[in-house]
């Protein structure tokens, strides 16, 4: 990328994390100027179009078998709003209505809208909206590095995971409607992947109280995490999965949520689904993301990325090797975090008011190279950056990425 004063960046952390089959591809171009030629916008109760439908058969054909069913929204935060409607309508037509409270996470980050923020541990973003939201319940996240429960694993016995059972059973199982999580935590704590049989309890206290499982793969789907979705990685079977981010890879907004026929079924046979929006389908927004859906299959990128994430893990642990700040290398694929701390024996973090991960990310910025800095202790302390290029990153760039965030450290340890 280039500013407007033709300074050379490598973005190391695609955007928002959305683009990922990088910039500028031809291939979309070519399919923006093709679809303009027929129409921008078809209502999606008074017509069907092409690329919706077609989006839609192909999301079906390589997701998850029980997955069969999809609906359009345009970003993340409507599409765990619609997850999470979706959810309740169908317990209200079967006559559990009583079935309203959604588990979540504690730190976690899931939209901005109310729903969304309502399942969102985050503090700065949160806490002024708080008299205004539902509150739900939430449970530790599988954050090992620093443990809820001051344990370790595997002799926790991941108490995270069975804390979930335990929140069931406090809010009682008849008033629960969902747990709704992230595969891999996204921008809330850095790329944190959760020990491997944590989402084997968590699938069977779902299904044992009868309860949906919602995934939100809005940053890890679409190839991100060396997987085309990060359930794979655990052949996790959600009720619901939320999408976006990387479906349309920033070239248009997109959304949509996937779920199995017995769920939709019920709802329809009721009247229907009792929620929308107005450029749900569009028609250019499913055209883009049909074609960049396309791409990643076609150019492998969700193996690119895991070829590539395995390459730029190993730079940055080399990183850690030399540079005493940096307390964990983490992630899957190319969707990987540098914790940063005051001290790596304690685990201690840097004071709050020092702001460690904007020094970085200002500095790296200046060596041009874009990373994405965050707060991992719930949004108030704590410092990490997310670096998490575009799946096409080719070998020479992860030296070059790796390179550059050398110097970014070189120059912030001077003035910590």
């Amino acid at each position: 990328m280039w500013d407007s004063e033709g300074k050379e960046y490598i973005d190391a952390c695609s955007g928002a994390v959305i683009c990922n089959i990088g910039y500028g591809d031809r291939r979309i171009e070519n399919v923006i100027a093709e679809q303009a030629q027929g129409t921008f916008f078809a209502y999606r109760t008074q017509f069907e179009n092409g690329p919706a439908v077609h989006l839609a058969e192909d999301l079906v054909t390589y997701s998850a078998p029980h997955l069969n069913r999809v609906f359009y929204v345009s970003g993340g935060s409507e599409a765990v709003e619609s997850a999470m409607k979706l959810c309740r309508q169908y317990f209200y037509n079967r006559g559990e209505g009583s079935r309203h409270v959604f588990i979540s996470r504690v730190p976690s980050y899931h939209g901005s809208t109310l729903g969304a923020l309502a399942l969102t541990s985050y503090a700065p973003l949160e806490i002024p909206f708080r008299h205004m939201m539902q509150s739900y319940p939430k449970i530790p996240a599988p954050y090992c590095y620093r443990c809820a429960y001051h344990k370790e694993y595997p002799r926790c016995d991941l108490e995270c995971a069975r804390a979930l059972e335990t929140t069931i059973l406090e809010q009682g199982p008849e008033n629960v409607a969902a747990f709704v999580v992230e595969p891999i935590v996204g921008a809330s704590i850095g790329a944190l992947v959760p020990p491997e049989d944590y989402f084997s309890i968590v699938q069977e206290t779902c299904g044992k109280y009868g309860i949906f499982l919602i995934l939100d793969e809005v940053m890890t789907g679409f190839g991100r995490t060396g997987k085309l979705f990060a359930y794979e990685h655990w052949n996790v079977e959600a009720d619901i999965v939320a999408l976006s981010k990387g479906m349309a890879s920033g070239y248009y907004p997109l959304g949509a949520i996937m779920t199995r026929n017995v769920i939709v079924d019920e709802v329809m046979q009721k009247g229907g689904f009792a929620h929308g929006h107005t450029y749900a389908g569009n028609p250019m927004a499913c055209a883009v993301g049909l074609e960049v859906f396309r791409i990643i299959r076609e150019e492998h990128l969700p193996e690119n990325s895991a070829a590539m994430g395995r390459l730029l893990k190993a730079g940055l642990r080399d990183l850690e090797e030399r540079y005493g700040i940096i307390g964990q290398v983490r992630g899957k694929g190319l969707l990987l975090a540098l914790e940063l701390v005051k001290d790596r024996d304690t685990r201690e973090p840097f004071p709050p008011e020092k702001e460690v991960n904007m020094l970085l990310t200002d500095i790296a910025c200046e060596e041009g190279l874009i990373i994405y800095p965050r707060k991992c202790i719930n949004g108030l302390s704590g410092d990490h950056v997310l670096v998490a290029p575009p799946l096409i990153v080719h070998e020479d760039q992860v030296h070059e990425i790796v390179d550059r965030l050398d110097r970014a450290f070189k120059r912030t340890m001077k003035k910590i």
